[in-house]
């Protein structure tokens, strides 16, 4: 694995979470720049920005992109690095932190104010995966999920939400979710799998890279791992919005594959096609509307993982931060 270069970028998205994250950003950089890293402050001012950031950072050289947001840009910065050196080091502080809580990241506390030290701290005593990614056949790159039905439905009329919404938290986006629930009655679905097909009346259609869901706060995929070269993809089946409910309460106790009128498959790549066409999205971004097709790309994307994750994400072992540096 080659020597990082001593340098980051560190990006932020200053609407990421409930309030302005600045002060934040630059002690997070004082602390790298304390252990010997060079830190380039980067904000972010539209959508897609941290894409393009992210991947002047990797052409520049630089070893590590400091990604300060939510989910949302955590998959910009991921689409901008997918595939080079340079490694993406998650710093949660956004309102959905589904992936920090993979990792095992302490989120944003108000009542803890120092908890991005605690954050630093274990990313900088972690090691470096290759983690698997989704591509979407819109060229799209994504971490989490690719995800049509109940979810894609709630997220396009969520989304984006107004800063005094986000302080709302989870609880706020589950009160208007379920405000926009009973209007969405579920979708027929050809659904591939590799050589598989499958067809019928589903509520979800999930792709998923990763264990957690609902912006962390259910564990969907116990034991899926992060560098296995495969996709599980989730099949809810129903036509009525109660269901939904029933389906949330059986993740909730972890019962959900004992669900008959649940299927989970494994495979590469995995296409969608619905009737009537449904808004899907990529790690909780809406992206547009089905059909949609997604293959896996194996290990292309370098992640800095904190000393605190489960051990069992990985089936690789990683290579601590510290051996991975350049010497000065």
């Amino acid at each position: 694995m080659p020597h990082l270069a001593n340098r980051a970028t560190l990006i932020y998205n200053p609407y990421a979470g409930f309030w302005d994250w600045g002060d934040v950003v630059q002690r997070v950089a004082t602390f790298w720049q304390e252990r010997g890293w060079e830190v380039r402050l980067q904000a972010t001012d539209r959508p897609g920005h941290a894409t393009t950031l992210a991947r002047d950072a990797a052409e520049a050289g630089h070893g590590l992109v400091l990604a300060a947001g939510g989910d949302g840009t955590l998959n910009e910065v991921a689409n901008g690095l997918a595939g080079t050196q340079t490694v993406l080091a998650p710093l949660p502080v956004g309102t959905t932190n589904s992936f920090a809580k993979e990792l095992g990241l302490p989120r944003p506390n108000l009542f803890q104010p120092n908890w991005f030290v605690d954050v630093s701290q274990h990313l900088v005593q972690g090691r470096i995966q290759q983690v698997d990614l989704g591509k979407c056949d819109n060229g799209r790159y994504w971490l989490l999920w690719a995800s049509t039905g109940v979810d894609g439905f709630v997220v396009k009329r969520v989304e984006p939400r107004p800063r005094w919404f986000k302080r709302l938290g989870a609880a706020g986006y589950a009160a208007k979710a379920l405000f926009f629930l009973p209007s969405f009655q579920g979708l027929r679905a050809t659904v591939v799998v590799d050589d598989q097909v499958v067809e019928g009346d589903f509520l979800l259609v999930n792709v998923s890279n990763c264990r957690m869901f609902a912006g962390g706060e259910l564990r969907l995929n116990d034991g899926a791992l992060l560098d296995d070269g495969l996709f599980e993809v989730w099949l809810f089946r129903g036509k009525r919005w109660p269901t939904i409910l029933r389906y949330t309460v059986e993740i909730g106790f972890e019962s959900h594959r004992d669900d008959p009128n649940v299927q989970v498959f494994r495979g590469r790549y995995v296409a969608v096609k619905t009737e009537p066409s449904t808004p899907f999205h990529l790690d909780g971004e809406p992206v547009g509307d089905t059909p949609f097709a997604c293959t896996l790309l194996p290990r292309a994307l370098r992640l800095l993982v904190p000393d605190c994750a489960p051990a069992d994400l990985f089936q690789q072992p990683g290579t601590p931060l510290a051996l991975s540096q350049q010497v000065s």
